[in-house]
């Protein structure tokens, strides 16, 4: 059932309003990673608040989450805004998450202009902080409110919102949250929708339906008391950097082979048709060459170069603490440095297993050394992988509904990060959830400049409203 003629209308007639809504937005600087923006994450928490309460939610509340410490200081945790549209046991319900704080952006940063001012160029980006990441798509929910009301037109589905002001920080208190209701507001929920990510490139909308997980570590290399000087110590005595460096060579090869011995059996065996959806997929190398900026993927294969993006883990090596890095030259021994490096997982690896191997394989290389510095491995956070049915209602609606509004039917990809609310969702829940991006591949979200551009801002708003229209359509 697509989506009313007049609602896709309202939505275009009223792109003015929606800029100025998403301007709004964009002006709190809700920077929730630094203490002087703390009061702004807390301001946007009433914009999104006082935005819903004048739509007509019938449940609007601010859920406190708790303190944490930044910086030294104690601080409140912004809350998690709950809200719901309709209450009908014959229509299907959606629960709906986003995030208002953002990333820090400064001017001097080297913004073309002030980050927390949305500027629409005359191409139809509308630059600013948050415009994608995530304050246009949470807005894109509101918006689809906006018009159903304003035209008196029923909402196709029961609409559960759940916002929070801490995804660029760790979502600290939302797990905790989402246990504690699962059988509160968020009972009786038949799906999740999360729009938090981007097309694979700007052309081409798209479904994801899988993120790779994380385990990130710290290897520790420590022996000397305090940094030596190496004209008098040098040759004499084990060196930590030279044993970490030798370390980290054993963990994956230029070519991306990770060497860490059953690893790779632990990773799920392709599916029929599968693969078919990858070589589907509307992507080039020129693609990945844009995003880079260079000519260096491993592979020229567009299969294996997705397949290694998505759904085969890889090992990073990300850099090395206690280390000399300034210009000129200091020719120190460095007393202790600890490496740092990440493997993003995928089905069936879990943060667990992956440690124990990285734990065994790291102490036999290191026994192997003969040195007598001492090593210590650490994994910090780690993130399970998640994958989700790409046949079931839910994405079948949000593909018609795509179809719909962009003439064109969407890639199914899976992504290389991370959304750990997608999996934590997914367990408490036990629903199918779906990412249904509104922005592109070129956003830049975290970077400077980041945009939205309109055309993607509307459509992605009619593609959210249309979406819940084929979901209802289903369920009759």
């Amino acid at each position: 059932m697509p989506a009313p003629q007049e609602f896709l209308k309202y939505v275009e007639d009223h792109t003015d309003d929606f800029v100025d809504r998403l301007a709004k937005a964009v002006a709190i600087p809700s920077v929730s990673g630094e203490v002087a923006y703390r009061k702004h994450v807390f301001e946007m928490a009433d914009f999104m608040y006082s935005e819903l309460k004048a739509l007509g939610c019938e449940e609007v509340k601010k859920v406190p989450l708790g303190e944490q410490i930044l910086e030294g200081q104690t601080l409140q945790l912004p809350p998690a805004i709950l809200a719901s549209y309709g209450n009908d046991p014959k229509k299907k319900t959606i629960l709906v998450y986003g995030h208002y704080d953002v990333q820090p952006a400064l001017k001097s940063d080297g913004w073309e202009t002030e980050p927390f001012v949305l500027t629409k160029h005359a191409d139809g980006r509308l630059i600013g902080r948050g415009s994608s990441d995530d304050k246009g798509p949470i807005l894109g929910w509101l918006n689809v409110i906006e018009s159903h009301r304003a035209l008196g037109l029923d909402l196709p589905v029961n609409l559960k919102m759940c916002f929070e002001g801490m995804e660029e920080s760790g979502s600290e208190g939302l797990d905790d949250l989402i246990e504690d209701q699962k059988d509160k507001f968020f009972k009786g929920t038949d799906a999740v929708c999360i729009s938090d990510n981007y097309w694979l490139n700007t052309t081409t909308p798209c479904l994801t339906y899988g993120l790779r997980g994380i385990a990130y570590f710290a290897l520790k290399v420590s022996g000397p008391a305090r940094d030596l000087h190496s004209g008098v110590f040098g040759g004499s005595t084990h060196e930590p950097m030279t044993d970490l460096i030798t370390i980290l060579s054993t963990l994956v090869l230029p070519n991306g082979k990770i060497l860490i011995p059953g690893l790779a059996e632990l990773v799920a065996p392709l599916k029929p048709g599968e693969l078919e959806r990858y070589e589907n997929i509307n992507f080039s190398i020129a693609d990945i060459e844009n995003a880079t900026g260079s000519k260096t993927t491993i592979s020229t294969d567009k299969v294996q170069t997705l397949m290694s993006r998505m759904r085969e883990p890889s090992l990073s090596l990300h850099g090395i603490e206690g280390a000399f890095y300034s210009p000129g030259a200091k020719t120190v021994i460095p007393a202790s440095v600890t490496g740092k490096f990440s493997i993003r997982l995928v089905p069936d690896m879990l943060p667990d297993e992956i440690e124990k191997l990285v734990a065994k394989h790291v102490a036999s290389e290191f026994a192997k050394l003969n040195t007598k510095n001492m090593m210590h491995l650490e994994m910090g956070h780690g993130g399970k992988p998640w994958v989700a049915d790409p046949d079931h209602w839910n994405y079948r609606a949000a593909a018609t509904a795509t179809e719909g509004v962009y003439g064109q039917k969407p890639d199914l990809t899976r992504e290389g990060g991370s959304i750990p609310v997608t999996l934590s969702f997914a367990d408490a829940l036990g629903v199918n959830v779906l990412l249904l991006p509104m922005g592109r591949g070129d956003d830049g979200a975290h970077s400077i400049n980041e945009k939205l551009d309109l055309s993607n801002y509307i459509k992605g708003t009619q593609l959210l409203g249309s979406y819940l229209h084929e979901v209802a359509a289903l369920s009759e």
